[in-house]
């Protein structure tokens, strides 16, 4: 038998820990799957109403919370409509005078009525008495409505008014602005991009082998890669019920805490699944 030179043994002995090693990385991503890093939402905010921004409060990096101002049409006109509607829904005048005329036919009713008794006065001033009181009576009940309804005209002047102000409709990161003031803004255009990366949703596709074994509120371990590194706790919420037939594989979706915004959006990843493989 001929002899094994050194330099074969070193060689096999590497082939050997190279074996051993790619096993052990097996072994290691063992139930893991690629994923992707997304965010729960993202947002091109516009406007119902067209006209010109007279601000934009936020650009690109900005961080806002629900109910932040991010940007403000021209509303002049709106604004002198609101404090019309205002003044009249807060004018009672004609209430007031209604009310009291009603009181002084009232009593003017009630005298005739005890002046008929005695034949003091004629059936005509008697009946005259208690038609102007019924008459009063629909006069103060028309002001009442007219005031109720000046005060519905502030509510729609004021909501008019608010169409003028474009908020955020969640907590966020301003990705995108693409208007600024003095610019025309109308329904089909947006104003600004806003993306929610609180939590964050992960995208992976598993072999359909995997059907039935992973479900909803399960939980799993997301490794992003570098620079950010690590491991997050993830659940999973969506298992998708139609399959990919040309790959073979299963969408399931996962929700990622991120409170701090640690975890940026768009980032490759691993995700596992315990015990799954």
């Amino acid at each position: 038998m001929a002899a094994i030179g050194c330099g074969a043994l070193t060689l096999l002995a590497s082939t050997v820990l190279g074996c051993i090693d790619a096993r052990a990385q097996d072994q290691k991503v063992e139930g893991q799957f690629d994923c992707l890093i997304q965010p729960k939402m993202v947002l091109k905010l516009g406007t119902s109403v067209p006209g010109l921004l007279s601000e934009v409060l936020a650009d690109r990096g900005d961080v806002v919370k629900k109910g932040d101002v991010l940007a403000r049409l021209e509303s002049g006109v709106e604004q002198a409509a609101e404090a019309l509607a205002k003044l009249r829904s807060e004018n009672d005048a004609t209430v007031r005078s209604s009310m009291a005329k009603l009181e002084f036919q009232r009593r003017k009713d009630e005298r005739a009525r005890q002046l008929r008794k005695s034949d003091s006065v004629t059936v005509a001033v008697a009946d005259e008495a208690e038609t102007g009181a019924r008459v009063a009576e629909q006069e103060l009940d028309e002001a009442r409505v007219n005031l109720a309804m000046s005060k519905l005209e502030l509510s729609r002047a004021t909501e008019v008014l608010k169409q003028r102000t474009i908020r955020s409709p969640i907590n966020g990161v301003v990705v995108e602005r693409t208007l600024g003031p003095g610019e025309y803004v109308f329904d089909q255009s947006h104003i600004m991009t806003v993306s929610q990366i609180d939590p964050l949703n992960v995208e992976v596709y598993v072999p359909l082998g995997q059907f039935g074994k992973i479900r909803v509120g399960a939980s799993a371990e997301v490794f992003p890669e570098e620079p950010v590194g690590g491991r997050y706790a993830a659940t999973v919420t969506v298992v998708d019920q139609v399959f990919d037939a040309a790959s073979g594989t299963i969408g399931v979706r996962l929700e990622l805490p991120n409170p701090n915004y640690a975890i940026p959006a768009g980032l490759k990843c691993r995700v596992r699944l315990p015990g799954i493989g």
